[in-house]
């Protein structure tokens, strides 16, 4: 099991990999593009982990459960 302190590795790694690849051209909008990457799945993971309880998943997640369910919406999750 990954432990909590490998996400900012993983993350700095894929930044640095973007960047890269990048091979000159300048970036714009990182931020929309990170959180639409991550966002979703995070989201469905959730979920799931929750056992399809939206209530528990949006307690998980920190957020209000009406947020998640227009997250959900957004992304056509179930």
């Amino acid at each position: 099991m990954k432990k909590e302190n490998d996400i900012p590795a993983c993350v700095a790694r894929a930044m640095d990999d973007y960047f890269r690849d990048l091979d000159g051209e300048i970036p714009a909008g990182i931020y929309d593009m990170v959180m639409s990457c991550v966002e979703q799945p995070l989201l469905e993971q959730v979920l799931r982990f929750a056992a399809g309880n939206q209530t528990r998943a949006a307690e998980y997640l920190g957020i209000n459960r009406n947020t998640l369910r227009k997250k959900m919406a957004q992304y056509g999750i179930k």
